[in-house]
C-alpha cells in the first residue's frame, strides 16, 4: 500500500496541478477570507495553501506522508504561516475551542468516517466559528446518483477511497452545522468526470 500511496501522491500532484484552472477559484473563494486560528483538514499536496490571505496562522494536518511531503513547499511559500503536520480526522489532537475557523476541502469524500470527524471539527471550533467546505457530493438527481452508486467499488479502489456518492451536505447538518451559505452547481468542465459532480461549497456554524 506504501508504494501506491507514493505513486497516487505523484499523480494527485501531476493532475492536480492541471486541475487548478478549474479547482482554483473555488479553493481560492472557501480559504481565502478565513480568518483567525484556521484548522485545516486533509490538506493533501497544500493546493489550497497559495490561496490564504486573511488567517493569523493556518495549522494543516494530512494522513499521508507522502502527501506531506509535497505540501512543505506550499506551506513555506504561503502568505501566512502554516504548520504542517501529521493529523488524523478522527482524534484532532488539539483541545476543544481551539479554532475560528475549520476547512474541509475534497476530503470529507475520502476520510473513512466524516461524520466523526465533523464531529471532531465541532469540537475544536470555538463558538462563533465556522465551518468551510468544498466538496463533491451526491447528486440530487436520482438516475445519476445510482450511477454514482454503482461507480462506488471500483472508484474507491482506485482513488484511496473517495466515495463519489456520499451525502456530505447532509452528513454536515447531522453533525450539528447549521448553513449560512451552501451551493450546489456542476462543474460541468473537461477533466471533471460525471461520478464527481456536482459539486458544493459551504460556510456553516455549531448548531
Amino acid at each position: 500500500m506504501g508504494m501506491w500511496n507514493k505513486f497516487w501522491a505523484a499523480g494527485y500532484e501531476f493532475l492536480g496541478k492541471k486541475a487548478q484552472k478549474v479547482e482554483g477559484p473555488h479553493r481560492k473563494r472557501i480559504v481565502e477570507d478565513a480568518r483567525g486560528d484556521v484548522l485545516e483538514v486533509g490538506a493533501g499536496n497544500g493546493f489550497n495553501f497559495p490561496h490564504y490571505r486573511a488567517a493569523t496562522r493556518v495549522v494543516a494536518i494530512e494522513p499521508d506522508p507522502e502527501m506531506l511531503k509535497r505540501g512543505l513547499s506550499r506551506a513555506r511559500a504561503a502568505s501566512v504561516p502554516i504548520e504542517l503536520r501529521p493529523g488524523d480526522a478522527h482524534h484532532l489532537d488539539f483541545p476543544d475551542d481551539s479554532f475560528d475557523t475549520v476547512i474541509f476541502s475534497l476530503v470529507l469524500c475520502t476520510i473513512p468516517n466524516p461524520a466523526r470527524a465533523l464531529a471532531e471539527a465541532r469540537r475544536v471550533l470555538r463558538p462563533g466559528g465556522e465551518m468551510r467546505f468544498y466538496e463533491h457530493v451526491r447528486s440530487q438527481d436520482p438516475a445519476v446518483a445510482r450511477k454514482q452508486d454503482r461507480w462506488l467499488k471500483p472508484w474507491r479502489a482506485v482513488n484511496l477511497g473517495c466515495h463519489p456518492n456520499r451525502d456530505t451536505v447532509a452528513t454536515i447538518e447531522g453533525a450539528g452545522f447549521r448553513f449560512a451559505v451552501l451551493e450546489r452547481f456542476d462543474m460541468n468542465e473537461r477533466g471533471v468526470p460525471k461520478v464527481v459532480r456536482p459539486h458544493a461549497i459551504g460556510i456553516a456554524s455549531k448548531d
